[in-house]
């Protein structure tokens, strides 16, 4: 398990030592290359993988679990689960753990590019000849990546842990090797180095860190991913194996920027002897696709979880393997996704550009999982506020120092996550606040159920066989969709099923759990059908789970009866602004049927239209 995870769970922070050592003597703020300086970055770069990665994420939060799941769709819904917590700070727990999320597509398109870049670049040691084609044959790359999204990643996925395995494995061999050669630059581990280097030029260090972060992208990777695998697995690949190859290669690079100042071009690659440069690229080639695979992967599992608990519109997922739940692919995403990367690296050009946009994503997003965890610490784990108050004041001092270090650069490429993360924003808020008023309008609107059902007893319609079911947010109203029928069809089925399905803020629902079924007079049953917000919905199956309850389901005398609603923004509404209503409308119209969303067969629906005013 533990080599399975190295192939989705390390991918990103894996590829970071093709950029990290570069960055910090050769980017927008370089570091001079002294003894000093560089035993003080390495020392940093130590430090900042054990509090951040090794304490934080590997020790502390993913113990947060969500019945198995990490990520911070999870911790969100964790802390979201406190009693009696303040209505304005339930809605800024949730909105953090949106706009977290958001910023996690700005890492979906800023990953493939950075770390395929910085791969490809590794030509350009061998010969500068190759400097004018990088560009194109990472575009290349890339596009050829997404294309294959749609054949399902399952065949391959057993190919990444061992390709990664060896990675690591090469990685550090090559740190070991310059090491011996220089072996002074193991005292880095001393944190005197890095108190030194902070201390001694305060100014300098504070803008270091803006580069010294990229050691730790794809850190939170380690708890969003650990579903697939589990905490242990994860946690001693990461201690015994993952952390001490990684270091082990920065050790390395600053063994050699010791010994050749002027390797600071391109440290990784000019650690490789020159006979090894070439498939060296090309494994660090491998490397950077896995990294990108994996964030394109979450990306859509984001989408699909996303769109369960009601924070964004349904669209087409197709489920790629028989066998793996989670092995998804979402076309819009996918297209969307490439165009934005694809325009990434037209417009940046270069890995150096990049790295002032990937490190502000990243450690926004860390320091919301310290909020968020904090709050779960305090509440659902009963820590005391002194225990409570030492993890926040460490990790979040921790967290802000590299998210101030990378502010900075905001109008150098930062402004590019943090735009695209408020716009992915602002579409989920917006669909969940609509969604709320739709169901709100609709609700008033509706009749109540034991109302409706006793007046049948007066005046009876005309009952036809089979069963009819009507699927509703709303189980004790009668749904429009009902309604209509009756105004124009004059008819009833023998049964009616009103159908409520609702999604809990865990991972999965057994299946035990998944129906209940209330028989009510006039042959009516309410059905209520529970999914995970990671389950995929089958609506057909969940009703031959009902037979036990006596609604017995045969595909072909079942009618499936859905409302069509057509929004009508009204010209002044205080409760959403006029802006926020046409962008509901808009994604609301082109939101994928409910027919496809939860595999309803297309020939037994009948579709019942009418206008709703927001």
């Amino acid at each position: 398990m533990s080599v399975a995870a190295m192939g989705v769970v390390f991918g990103d922070i894996g590829t970071s030592p093709l950029y990290t050592m570069r960055e910090v003597f050769n980017g927008h703020h370089p570091v001079p290359v002294t003894p000093d300086n560089v035993l003080g970055i390495l020392s940093l770069v130590f430090w900042a993988m054990t509090i951040t990665v090794s304490l934080k994420y590997v020790v502390f939060i993913t113990r947060a679990d969500n019945k198995g799941e990490g990520g911070i769709m999870a911790l969100t819904a964790l802390a979201l689960r406190i009693e009696k917590l303040n209505p304005k700070l339930l809605w800024l727990l949730s909105a953090l753990g949106i706009f977290g999320a958001a910023l996690f597509y700005g890492d979906a398109v800023i990953t493939p590019a950075m770390s395929v870049l910085s791969a490809v670049e590794g030509l350009e040691v061998a010969t500068p000849a190759f400097k004018p084609y990088i560009v194109p044959i990472a575009i290349g790359i890339l596009v050829g990546l997404f294309l294959f999204q749609r054949s399902g990643t399952a065949s391959m996925a057993a190919l990444f842990g061992p390709v990664m395995l060896f990675w690591f494995a090469t990685l550090g061999a090559l740190g070991l090797w310059n090491v011996l050669k220089h072996p002074g630059v193991i005292a880095a581990i001393n944190p005197w180095y890095a108190l030194h280097f902070t201390v001694g030029s305060p100014l300098l260090a504070f803008l270091a860190l803006g580069a010294v972060v990229l050691a730790i992208t794809g850190g939170e990777a380690l708890y969003a991913d650990m579903g697939h695998f589990g905490r242990r697995p994860i946690k001693w690949a990461w201690l015994g194996f993952v952390f001490p190859a990684l270091y082990l290669n920065y050790l390395g690079q600053g063994a050699l920027i010791l010994d050749d100042p002027t390797a600071i071009r391109n440290p990784f690659f000019l650690l490789v002897p020159d006979a090894l440069l070439y498939p060296m690229v090309a494994l660090a080639t491998a490397a950077a696709v896995i990294a990108s695979q994996a964030v394109i992967s979450g990306a859509f599992s984001l989408t699909s979880q996303a769109i369960q608990l009601g924070y964004c519109p349904r669209i087409l997922i197709k489920f790629t393997s028989e066998r793996e739940k989670g092995q998804i692919y979402v076309p819009n995403i996918n297209w969307l996704l490439l165009i934005a990367v694809v325009m990434l690296v037209l417009l940046f050009r270069s890995s150096s550009n990049l790295a002032a946009a990937y490190g502000i994503a990243v450690t926004l997003t860390m320091m919301i999982d310290t909020l968020l965890a904090f709050v779960v610490v305090r509440a659902l784990w009963k820590w005391n506020w002194l225990q409570a108050g030492l993890f926040l004041a460490l990790f979040v001092v921790v967290d802000f120092a590299f998210f101030a270090a990378n502010f900075i650069k905001v109008l150098d490429g930062g402004w590019f996550p943090l735009v695209l993360g408020a716009i992915i924003f602002t579409l989920f808020a917006t669909w969940k606040r609509g969604r709320a008023l739709l169901y709100e309008k609709l609700k008033q609107d509706s009749m109540p159920l034991d109302a409706f059902i006793k007046s049948l007893e007066y005046g009876n319609p005309h009952r036809v066989a089979g069963l009819g079911v009507f699927m509703t947010p709303n189980p004790d109203g009668v749904p429009r969709a009902m309604l209509h029928n009756l105004l124009h069809n004059k008819v009833l089925h023998e049964k009616v099923a009103l159908l409520n399905v609702s999604v809990e803020d865990v991972p999965h629902v057994p299946e035990i759990d998944r129906v209940e079924v209330h028989a009510l007079p006039q042959g009516f049953f309410q059905v209520l059908v529970r999914y995970g917000f990671k389950d995929e919905p089958d609506i057909p199956f969940a009703l031959s789970m009902c037979a036990p309850s006596g609604l017995k389901y045969e595909a072909m005398e079942t009618s499936f009866f859905l409302g069509r609603e057509t929004i009508v923004p009204r010209a002044r509404v205080a409760r959403m602004p006029r802006w926020r209503q046409q962008l509901f409308t808009f994604m609301f119209r082109n939101a994928s049927p409910a027919t496809t969303f939860f595999k309803i067969p297309t020939n037994r629906v009948v579709e019942l239209g009418t206008q709703v005013e927001l």
